[in-house]
């Protein structure tokens, strides 16, 4: 399995998780010139997706939809309450009603040699989800977007070989920056995102003798920075109750505007 970030921040999310022969994009938040551009990187072109799974309706990841859909009628699968929310987005154009597919919480489905289960997150969206991704015995988390965790959101993500989880904003640079107060409440609040320390405690909590790989993304570009996200998270990690250390695993940092290095789990 691979797993690489096309795009990952505030301003927009793509994702690509794949086998030998399923190639997949976990949201498409960015243009679908940008989308294209990251898909050629990785050898790939839009003929050879077979499916966009969508986690909710905000811009930042859905905004290159219509467009890479219709051009190449890929099929979309998201919950019913997304794919509601996607219809009333202004600014994607006409998309085939055939193209959609509905997906449940926990109720796993099938797409050639990939197993996707979508998990519930807390979000202030429709109906959003994170996916987990298995193909054989490995498995493959995409999840962002969540303003907290509890003891299912880690046990979704136990015994994961990588691991695509946000770290959206240093808690200091939020409360002191240029936001408005009711964007601050609503970032720091239960449906917001997920803060750097808060990813590492969630961490603190999944980590396994067989993770390979960790990468931190949707990173907010105002509240946060790459070096802090990446310090603090090994910080949490290394205080933390648990019987790792930071540097026992490869943790790295999903760019904004740069594709990321393939992770591979043989």
């Amino acid at each position: 399995m691979r797993l690489c970030s096309i795009a990952s921040g505030s301003s927009g999310n793509c994702i690509y998780v794949g086998s030998e022969a399923t190639h997949l994009l976990v949201d498409i938040g960015i243009s679908g010139k940008r989308a294209e551009g990251g898909l050629r990187e990785l050898e790939l072109t839009g003929r050879d997706i077979d499916g966009i799974l969508i986690t909710h309706e905000h811009a930042d990841h859905i905004q290159g939809l219509g467009v890479i859909a219709r051009k190449y009628e890929i099929p979309i699968y998201a919950t019913a309450g997304t794919i509601e929310a996607i219809k009333t987005y202004g600014n994607l154009g006409n998309i085939d009603e055939s193209l959609f597919h509905t997906v449940q919480e926990d109720k796993k489905f099938i797409i050639k040699d990939l197993t996707i289960n979508p998990m519930h997150i807390s979000h202030d969206a429709a109906q959003p989800v994170g996916y987990r991704i298995s193909y054989g015995d490995r498995r493959i988390a995409v999840c962002t977007d969540l303003g907290t965790y509890n003891d299912y959101t880690v046990e979704c993500l136990k015994g994961m070989d990588a691991l695509l989880l946000e770290a959206n904003h240093d808690v200091n640079m939020l409360q002191v920056g240029p936001y408005p107060y009711y964007l601050k409440q609503r970032i720091l609040g239960d449906r917001g995102h997920l803060s750097n320390e808060n990813s590492g405690r969630l961490l603190c909590r999944i980590l396994h003798d067989n993770l390979k790989t960790v990468l931190l993304g949707h990173l907010s570009k105002e509240n946060n920075l790459p070096e802090l996200a990446f310090e603090s998270v090994r910080m949490e990690i290394n205080m933390g109750e648990n019987p790792y250390k930071a540097g026992d695993f490869d943790i790295r940092v999903a760019r904004r505007s740069e594709v990321s290095p393939v992770v591979e789990i043989a």
